[in-house]
């Protein structure tokens, strides 16, 4: 039976704030409306946070344009720059508890791995681009012709930013601190779903001395306040990270307004490719970190584990024994290695594909349970004896399932891991 901490915890958290961030100011939005921040691990609300829409994006578009075009931003050395995310890692670093906190409340990311990982990969990257600010270079081209060519590398201008909700803090970072070196402005949408830390870092922002409409929050929904965002003629630049259905909706809308650049990571359906020669024991754990870190809702998790025959039984037997022994529950709890899926719309989904290997006869070698009847929790799931055209291994479950595939040989998994429709990474164990 896989170990489950039964009660909530009891832990304190500080909510930030919960308004839009709009030229630093913080403000109620246009219509006043709110949506509730839910806690996944109880199914309760957190808070109410104020809910943007088009007439919201419109303020935080012109607040970005003028900050790009006439505000400081465009005269700020580029080593200023760079200090100012050197500045607001430190302030990432001193309040460490506090964001890894909200991403446990938010998310159900336990707060372990929130800390250790989460928190101190975000620190990195804004110091990795701190690093650049001052670094960007263009080039000089020889060509025929009394003639002097080079390149100069410009910012883009202002860049609307929408990010998803599994890692929260982490994927801010990855937009934010880029854009930021480079002198550009932003318009960025927190996923509705997890809006907590990206309010929480807005605050942090303007502590750390941001001038005015440089970065602006705008908690809300996608098809209203994100495809605004797509849509707008004065956003030079779309990043979005999430489903692939959601990054054709973006690419259409940019493609209708001003054919702004568009930058899109999307699903994913990874092969893990496991040889007979690899040490079983590591194979098995590196396996079941690779897709049950983050209650399996990363899009870089090894969904599909490709397994070598010669060594097939006994690598789903230790792969179901150890599920069966991860710890669920409480995000709070130190021993917790599982926390909850984010929200009942993704229980509901992951609990569909469960029930859809088990009718399509994939072996269901563990879990595929509920854990309780409060918050969102799933047991560590594994099935055997999948088939390349189930659904399970054909489509994105961004949940705790593996899927043990059996392999002949080297030439017959290249071409089976490579059919698929998505495309991001891909493992091999040999």
């Amino acid at each position: 039976m896989t170990s489950v901490i039964s009660q909530p915890s009891k832990r304190k958290v500080a909510v930030p704030a919960t308004r839009l961030l709009i030229n630093n100011r913080w403000i109620a939005s246009e219509t006043g409306k709110t949506f509730a921040a839910i806690n996944p691990s109880t199914g309760e609300e957190i808070c109410q946070v104020s809910e943007a829409d088009a007439t919201d994006v419109e303020k935080a578009v012109k607040a970005a344009r003028t900050a790009f075009e006439l505000g400081p931003w465009p005269k700020t050395r580029a080593s200023e720059r760079g200090r100012l995310l050197h500045r607001l890692a430190d302030l990432i670093e001193d309040n460490a508890d506090d964001l890894a906190s909200l991403e446990s409340l938010d998310n159900g990311m336990p707060f372990s791995i929130a800390k250790a990982i989460n928190v101190a990969a975000t620190v990195a990257c804004y110091r990795y681009f701190a690093g650049w600010a001052d670094k960007v270079q263009g080039k000089t081209i020889p060509i025929d012709g009394d003639y002097f060519c080079y390149t100069r590398q410009e910012p883009v201008g202002v860049v609307g930013q929408i990010l998803p909700w599994n890692f929260p803090l982490m994927l801010q970072a990855w937009k934010l601190a880029p854009a930021l070196a480079t002198g550009n402005t932003i318009v960025m949408k927190p996923a509705e779903q997890t809006p907590l830390s990206a309010l929480r870092m807005g605050e942090l922002i303007l502590e750390a001395g941001f001038p005015e409409g440089v970065v602006n929050l705008l908690p809300g929904f996608g098809p209203i306040a994100g495809a605004a965002i797509a849509r707008h003629m004065d956003v030079d630049k779309v990043a979005f990270t999430g489903s692939t259905e959601v990054g054709r909706l973006i690419m259409e809308a940019a493609a209708k307004s001003n054919l702004k650049r568009v930058a899109l990571e999307l699903g994913s359906k990874n092969p893990n490719i496991v040889f007979a020669d690899a040490d079983l024991d590591e194979a098995v754990d590196g396996a079941h970190f690779g897709l049950f870190f983050n209650q399996g809702q990363a899009c870089t998790a090894g969904f599909r584990v490709f397994v070598e025959r010669k060594i097939y039984d006994q690598f789903v037997e230790k792969s179901g024994a150890r599920a069966r022994i991860r710890t669920v529950g409480d995000p709070f709890d130190p021993g917790t290695e599982q926390g909850p899926q984010k929200d009942q719309a993704q229980l509901d989904k992951v609990m569909g594909y469960i029930e859809s290997g088990q009718s399509e006869g994939a072996k269901l070698v563990c879990g595929g349970k509920r854990v309780g009847n409060r918050g969102y929790f799933i047991q560590p799931t594994v099935f055997s004896d999948v088939q390349d055209d189930m659904k399970i291994a054909k489509e994105e479950i961004f949940g705790p399932v593996m899927s043990i595939i059996p392999f002949k040989d080297i030439d017959e998994v290249i071409e089976r891991a490579n059919q698929t429709t998505y495309g991001l990474l891909a493992c091999l164990d040999p």
